[in-house]
């Protein structure tokens, strides 16, 4: 009797779950796909079930409502701006063949109507100022093809702006910080409408841009320091600072922004597989899809590596501790990461985040804001049309 009791409150706490999460407009301001899809040769109106982490179904089935599809190269592709119109044309093709399911909202009005229609609502945030090649009229083309986010860094450096990555490395000999150029992005970004996005930049970079900008800010893909003390993450200074911005952090699921101890780990399995990452790398594959195909093909070795939900839940109880539930939100970094937590392999797995939530005592107006509310709030500080 104990048993059936259990089973039942059980099977109600995840009709609950699946209730609020639903009814929730899920933003995810960071998901990789479109460069996944071109790297493996696919569409992502194809079912991807094994080859990717989303598809246009699981997207819909997993309740993404809203999704901002990464535009990304490394510093070493020729011609960043031409990939960038690349990943965009093929996005639009997507959309072109789904106009049922899938829009590129370009207005409010177009947001609204699309939520209203059950279509997907997808816009571009491109990850790295390198992509406008120093060529600040660029940000206007990118503004009118559906770009509402812009990454002032990768991990490399454009001219006028330092990334984290280079603000630790000792040869590093490009500017620390924002140069006058690069205050002259920000201010362009405000005036057109894209968000300043910090993830990846240094912390040179990051204060200089929150001194700048006069527009709410995000961390599309971005955790807490003190967590998991990465480079890629914020520290606690950081995130105050985002707060007082009115910014939104959003949550990044790769277990080594997640978890200490999985870096370590995870060298160790890519060394056991050296020779067969060179192999891939020669092809001319980009790296970061390089180890996701070595993940993928050794999933159980690899598996084992990743850390439990509770570990990232950590990292948004931190950030709400210190700036609160007003500040933080997903990225998931989906088809740009070869690990996440145990329980979110896929886009299918977004209700699996909401249960977390719930477990951990968050509200239902505290989860809507966490999925997607909070992002939407600092979308209209930054666009009001």
């Amino acid at each position: 009797m104990k048993y059936l009791s259990f089973l039942l409150l059980l099977i109600a706490a995840n009709a609950n779950a699946q209730a609020i999460h639903y009814k929730s407009v899920l933003v995810d301001t960071h998901n990789d796909c479109i460069t996944a899809c071109i790297e493996k040769k696919v569409s992502l109106d194809q079912d991807l079930t094994g080859k990717n982490h989303s598809d246009l179904k699981r997207f819909k089935q997993g309740g993404v409502d809203y999704q901002l599809f990464s535009v990304w190269c490394d510093g070493e592709r020729k011609n960043p701006y031409a990939w960038a119109m690349r990943s965009m044309d093929t996005l639009e093709a997507v959309a072109a063949r789904n106009p049922d399911k899938i829009v590129i909202a370009k207005s409010w009005s177009a947001i609204q109507k699309a939520l209203k229609e059950n279509k997907i609502v997808a816009q571009y945030g491109v990850e790295g100022g390198h992509m406008i090649e120093d060529n600040i009229d660029r940000l206007d083309t990118f503004y009118k093809r559906g770009v509402r986010y812009m990454t002032l860094t990768w991990n490399n450096s454009p001219t006028w702006a330092s990334s984290h990555a280079d603000e630790k490395d000792p040869k590093y000999t490009g500017p620390r910080g924002l140069t006058a150029f690069g205050k002259e992005v920000i201010h362009r970004m405000n005036k057109l409408g894209i968000i300043v996005d910090i993830s990846h930049v240094g912390e040179t970079t990051f204060w200089d841009a929150i001194k700048t900008t006069t527009k709410p800010v995000i961390a599309s893909h971005s955790n807490s320091y003190s967590i998991c003390p990465v480079t890629r993450n914020l520290k606690d200074d950081q995130i105050i600072a985002v707060g007082k911005n009115g910014g939104v952090i959003h949550l990044n699921f790769y277990s080594a922004f997640v978890d200490s101890t999985f870096a370590k780990k995870d060298a160790a399995f890519r060394g056991r597989h050296q020779a067969e990452l060179d192999s891939m790398l020669r092809t001319g594959i980009q790296r970061e899809y390089a180890f996701s195909t070595l993940a993928e093909k050794y999933f159980t070795e690899s598996e084992a590596n990743k850390p439990d939900i509770e570990q990232l839940m950590k990292h948004l109880d931190h950030i709400v501790k210190l700036i609160g539930v007003d500040h933080v939100g997903i990225g998931s970094d989906f088809d740009g990461i070869d690990s996440a937590p145990k329980q979110l392999k896929t886009v299918l797995d977004y209700p699996k985040f909401t249960q977390a939530l719930i477990a951990r005592g968050y509200s239902d107006k505290d989860i809507r804001k966490i999925l997607g509310e909070n992002f939407l709030r600092v979308y209209r500080l930054n666009n009001p049309q």
